[in-house]
């Protein structure tokens, strides 16, 4: 056998022969780090071109056994474009083997990439000891519809007004108006002006409750553009368009006296319907 080969040949025939070993409770592999590696790894991977095949095979290398075919499998025709890659599992073979299954998204599909690693406990370093393996990724979920219960129609109308002002306010980090509609004690940042108020969409509050509620709100935000348009003119690109961007916010509000403060602003929780 060439001796080059051999390692790689090495890695790929581990557990073929017996199946999966049993794993000791005292196994120690180095989860976190051959996660990172792996994540690595396959942003490289599963990114190729044909006119930028040896750029891949050099970018590749570091994570190769050696005997490594420098294109790991790709034929070098073709291109894939993939990004948003993820860990998404881990299975421990063994002290030294393990498995790290990764989510990735490529054009309009969700897909998964398990990537074999192997890590030298003698010179604390890894290497992918085999071809990975994409996988469909799982569908969503069925998300089944709840009931919204009894609103408070009265307190949605108290409060719409001053809530369209804090979020007008949110917006632009205005200080001053921040901290009128904040409760006592509370200090709230906002964006900075990296976005816009546009609208206060919904509202809703729960009937259940005295003073201190928490109250759900759909915001319309705008996004800026970016770019800076020549007076008079139209852009025709819609890029160069400020657009909209629909936000649902969970706060907890509270009364005092026949005011309304914002104790805390938070992402809301799961729709209804």
């Amino acid at each position: 056998m060439n001796g080059v080969r051999a390692p790689f040949e090495r890695f790929t025939r581990q557990g073929a022969a017996g199946g999966s070993p049993s794993v000791s409770a005292d196994t120690e592999f180095p989860l976190s780090r051959a996660t990172s590696f792996a994540s690595q790894f396959a942003a490289v991977y599963l990114n190729f071109e044909a006119i930028r095949s040896q750029e891949r095979a050099a970018r590749l290398a570091p994570y190769l056994p050696d005997g490594a075919e420098a294109q790991f499998g790709w034929d070098g025709l073709g291109r894939m474009a993939a990004g948003a890659v993820q860990p998404y599992g881990t299975e421990i073979v063994d002290r030294d083997n393990a498995v790290v299954t990764l989510a990735f998204q490529s054009g309009n599909r969700r897909q998964l990439l398990s990537v074999p690693v192997f890590h030298d406990s003698q010179t604390d370093r890894f290497v992918v000891s085999g071809r990975p393996g994409i996988l469909p990724a799982p569908t969503p979920a069925n998300l089944p519809p709840v009931s919204a219960g009894e609103r408070d129609e009265a307190a949605e109308a108290e409060l719409r007004t001053p809530l369209a002002d804090f979020f007008k306010a949110y917006a632009a980090s205005d200080t001053a108006s921040l901290q009128r509609y904040a409760a006592a004690g509370v200090t709230l940042e906002g964006f900075g002006g990296a976005f816009t108020f546009v609208q206060l969409k919904s509202l809703s509050v729960p009937l259940v409750g005295g003073a201190t509620r928490d109250v759900t709100a759909t915001v319309v935000w705008g996004v800026p553009s970016g770019a800076t348009p020549s007076p008079g003119s139209t852009p025709s690109d819609p890029g160069d368009m400020s657009g909209k961007l629909e936000q649902a916010y969970l706060l907890t509000v509270v009364k005092q006296g026949d005011k309304w403060f914002v104790k805390d602003i938070r992402g809301a929780q799961r729709s209804v319907g």
